[in-house]
């Protein structure tokens, strides 16, 4: 198991730190600077999982890198604001958007409703679907120049829900092979000209876009898993941006280079709910009661940090306000019982949490295993049940700036990241419920009621909220500091 960063002896924490030694130098750096104009230099957490395909994570990437666009977006207060789509009207189940004229894809073609229609049809086909749509069936037709999308429920949430990164609109070049292929294919301010696999990737300004040239010539990119190297190429002057930056490196950087939010983030101990020793709910108010989330703020994240008190955090300060007692089973004895935890390398923290978890519940009477392995090559196993517990950092409100979304893609019984292998009939009442309720208080209300059912149940035990540390150089204007991670690079970032 990979230790984290601040366990490493200094010849590794050296040997890190030159993983980014040259990394945006030779060919990137020959180019860095353009008529007088430097690129921007970024180093990233995670590599691409599904060769960026937007009906994937990857999306989210897409977007920060302002390269695909969406018809829609969000404002501070979730709101729905206009990109592609100008302007929008719900009748009954049907919502029809009508098209920004005046846009051209990266490849010269024209966007247009037909366009849109390719996007989200391929969209709303994937297998599996893109997490928004979740639960959601709906249709895309072309109306003039304006869309029309129907829903087979009336949907309060469609312009959120088409907020979404992973349904960002692409030209029709990008769906002709097996794969979604977004090189080339966007609307935004800087196109995506090249993809190193899982090394880095490279874009440059695309003098037509529609909303005015950007000031940067372009975006060069790296993926950095490790976080001690991410936070060397900000201190070495390396890198521009820096993603994620780990808690225990935070403390190496100049204080005004590092930007501390709260953020929709959860750090929540996934429980197995249909096998293994979790399926026995006395035994996971076991592992509810045996945990210290507080200790593993203090200790872990060094206070940059929120302990949990729902699975929806400060970020939306509401849900603070509507929470009520939630009624649990009792404790059982955990008598030996051993039980295997898993987790990820990719965030630095997680395999220091997995070890601070693993004495706390063995001083409760489990005894507990860990694996622990880059997230790439755990995921699939996550998904399939093949843990008794597992450890994830979980955005709550990413994709349409709602946490019902959220709530169903991960505890409904046919969520698409159902880690719990939750299915419970009241858990699927209330996320139903809150998910066909109209936007406002009545809402809020009907998802913290979803949020109370799967805490009863102790198949996820929500330890405490992430606060994003973004890395930025003192030369770096106007980068974006995003709480939902859909904004880095904007048209109006720069080097100077």
């Amino acid at each position: 198991m990979r230790l984290p960063a601040r366990l490493l002896p200094v010849s590794a924490v050296a040997a890190a730190s030159a993983l980014l030694t040259g990394c945006f130098s030779g060919a990137a750096s020959d180019s860095s600077t353009e008529g007088g104009e430097k690129r921007v230099r970024v180093a990233h957490m995670l590599p691409p999982r599904s060769g960026l395909s937007p009906l994937s994570d990857d999306a989210f990437k897409l977007s920060r890198w302002s390269t695909a666009e969406t018809l829609i977006k969000l404002d501070a207060e979730g709101d729905a604001q206009p990109v592609l789509s100008t302007k929008w009207q719900q009748n009954g189940k049907t919502w029809t958007f009508e098209i920004r004229d005046g846009v051209t894809f990266h490849d010269g073609t024209k966007l247009t409703a037909e366009a849109v229609v390719q996007s989200l049809t391929e969209a709303a086909g994937a297998s599996p679907k893109p997490r928004i749509l979740d639960g959601v069936d709906l249709t895309v037709k072309a109306e003039g120049e304006s869309v029309a999308v129907t829903t087979a429920t009336e949907d309060p949430l469609v312009p959120q829900r088409l907020s979404s990164p992973q349904l960002s609109i692409l030209s029709a070049k990008a769906y002709k092979g097996k794969t979604v292929n977004p090189v080339g294919a966007g609307t935004g301010p800087f196109e995506l000209k090249k993809v190193n696999g899982t090394s880095s990737a490279s874009l440059d300004r695309y003098d037509d876009y529609w909303g005015g040239k950007a000031k940067s010539p372009g975006i060069d990119v790296k993926f950095v898993p490790d976080g001690t190297a991410r936070a060397a190429a900000l201190r070495s002057g390396e890198a521009d941006v820096v993603e994620a930056v780990p808690v225990s490196q935070a403390s190496l950087l100049e204080e005004d280079q590092i930007t501390e939010v709260p953020m929709p983030r959860t750090n929540t101990l996934y429980l197995n709910t249909s096998e293994g020793p979790f399926k026995d709910a006395a035994l996971r108010a076991a592992a509810r009661e045996a945990i210290d989330a507080e200790s593993i703020v203090k200790g872990v994240y060094e206070d940059r940090a929120d302990v949990a008190k729902g699975l929806l955090g400060p970020a939306l300060p509401w849900a603070a306000d509507l929470r009520t007692p939630v009624k649990r089973a009792k404790a059982g004895d955990p008598a030996g019982k051993t039980i295997t935890i898993g987790t990820f390398t990719d965030r630095a923290e997680l395999p220091e949490v997995a070890q601070t978890l693993q004495q706390q519940l063995q001083k409760a009477g489990f005894k507990v295993k860990l694996d622990v392995r880059e997230y790439a090559n755990i995921e699939s196993d996550a998904l399939a049940g093949k843990f008794d517990a597992f450890i994830l950092s979980r955005a709550t409100v990413l994709d349409s700036g709602d946490p019902a979304a959220y709530l169903y893609s991960d505890f409904g019984s046919k969520g698409s990241f159902n880690i719990s292998q939750l299915s419970e009939k009241t858990v699927d009442a209330s996320l139903n419920k809150a998910s066909a309720m109209k936007s406002g208080d009545p809402r809020r209300k009907a998802v913290i009621e979803a949020e109370a059912a799967v805490l009863a149940t102790d198949g996820a035990i929500p330890m405490l909220h992430e606060r994003v540390i973004q890395g930025d150089a003192a030369g770096v204007v106007d980068v974006a500091h995003d709480p939902r991670e859909r904004e880095l690079i904007t048209k109006d970032t720069y080097v100077k």
